[in-house]
């Protein structure tokens, strides 16, 4: 505001700051408060009870030595001037605030108007699953698997594999404490020697008695000697070849014997009836093994194990679809602990019988493709194929239900879900495979998309899936 006087001294009040700076005029001091009186700071309050005393920003200045107030006037075109000025940013602010108004509005019914869809995951499909016959599910076995036992009774003394251990055929695995069968073992040993030592001794005498013998035999022949003393002679020769037929006997028999502690001791020590692994550990050192497991608190086998390379899966086929199967017929094989690996196979046997009980035959599937990580009593399923499958369509394919794909300005697209929103994708398919569609170029395995997606529906919607 501007206040002017003619021929009085006064002041220009350009904005409220310079007002506050300048002292109370005397006329003004009845509107404030008593710690307001001139010659004191203006306070906010002070100053609105002013400003509204002169709405028309009627303010005077104290005239100094000047009582004549008729010359004094006001200048209403600086006062509407400013007042256009002050009224001028309120109108901007209007004005935003009506846009932003309308601006959230229109995102409030785009972000509102969600769609409701159904959806499907873009997964993986073998081409194998064209010509598959029929599916079974069964578990892997070992054709060879032994539970390894000791035909004698003894506590075990030593074991020298675990679960998982390689061993080769007539490896010691295990040994029973055998001190009493060894020196039974070696007393037959010794026995033998004796034996032989006697056999020794007979044999000499023997040849002595021969040659005494045919001495006497020659002097009877010219009557040197007489009959008495050649029968002697002969009685002798004879008695001799006894007694080394029968030392020969006592070697037999000692040797019979030593071969029979020999065996003794062999049931202590237990061997690896074939190279395999060690699949189960059932005695550990100091158990009481023995054959038929009927004493208390004793172990029958000390391990359990399998020769891996007899692999192969027994599966039950309902006898109704028998007739899709043959001998040597080409399999898949997928195992629940190797989602992402197939192995061929083939039918190796058809067991002839079926289990009444389950209206099923059972079918066993050697492996063609070995991998170590297979184990027995693994959970399988097993395909079993018209045709052997080639190399090349032996992979895993990227595949989506037809339903998901539309065609958006003459190209195929699928809208796939990503953060609750619709966005469309391009894609390129290749060949069919069972009720779905190879992908060779679009979304990825994992991803989900919308099935049958409707002519409104657009890239960026929102979307809410619904059950099926």
């Amino acid at each position: 505001m501007q206040l002017r006087a003619n021929g009085l001294r006064g002041f220009i009040l350009d904005d409220r700051h310079a007002l506050l700076q300048q002292p109370l005029p005397d006329k003004s001091a009845r509107f404030l408060s008593p710690a307001q009186q001139p010659g004191s700071q203006w306070s906010s309050l002070a100053l609105a009870r002013l400003l509204r005393h002169n709405r028309s920003v009627k303010f005077r200045e104290h005239l100094v030595g000047h009582e004549d107030l008729s010359q004094l006037k006001i200048d209403r075109g600086a006062g509407s001037n400013m007042v256009s000025h002050r009224k001028r940013p309120g109108f901007l602010t209007a004005i935003v605030i009506i846009a932003a108004s309308v601006l959230a509005g229109v995102l409030y019914f785009r972000n509102g108007n969600t769609v409701e869809v159904e959806s499907a995951t873009v997964t993986t499909a073998y081409p194998s699953q064209s010509f598959t016959l029929l599916n079974a599910t069964g578990y892997v076995v070992a054709q060879r698997k032994a539970a390894v036992a000791s035909k004698a009774t003894g506590r075990v003394e030593w074991l020298g594999v675990t679960e998982g251990s390689q061993v080769k055929a007539g490896e010691v695995i295990a040994r029973l404490e055998n001190a009493d069968v060894s020196a039974t073992m070696e007393q037959a040993s010794a026995n033998i020697g004796v034996a032989a030592a006697n056999l020794q001794q007979a044999q000499a005498e023997l040849i002595e008695a021969q040659a005494a013998y045919n001495r006497n035999s020659e002097l009877i022949s010219r009557g040197f000697i007489s009959p008495s003393a050649y029968d002697i002679a002969e009685a002798r020769y004879q008695k001799a070849q006894a007694v080394v037929g029968s030392f020969k006997a006592s070697v037999s028999a000692a040797q019979a014997n030593y071969r029979a502690a020999r065996i003794a001791v062999e049931h202590t020590l237990i061997r690896a009836p074939f190279d395999g692994v060690v699949l189960t550990k059932s005695a550990n050192i100091g158990d009481v093994v023995t054959p038929f497991s009927s004493a208390l608190d004793a172990k029958g086998a000390v391990v359990t194990m399998a020769d891996m390379n007899t692999l192969e899966v027994e599966a039950d086929v309902s006898e109704s679809n028998l007739a899709k199967v043959e001998l040597d017929q080409p399999c898949e094989i997928q195992l629940d602990a190797l989602p992402d690996v197939r192995l061929r196979g083939r039918v190796q046997r058809i067991v002839p019988t079926v289990d009444r009980a389950k209206a099923t035959v059972l079918v066993k599937i050697r492996f063609v493709d070995h991998d170590p990580r297979v184990l027995p009593e693994m959970s399988a399923k097993v395909a079993f194929l018209e045709k052997e499958m080639p190399d090349n369509q032996r992979a895993a394919r990227t595949v989506v239900q037809p339903a998901a794909i539309v065609q958006r300005n003459g190209q195929s697209v699928v809208f796939v879900i990503r953060e609750g929103k619709a966005v469309e994708t391009s894609i390129e398919t290749g060949e069919r495979i069972g009720d779905v569609v190879e992908v060779v170029k679009g979304p990825k395995a994992g991803e989900k998309v919308i099935l049958r997606p409707g002519d409104g529906l657009d890239n960026g919607d929102n979307i809410k899936t619904t059950a099926k």
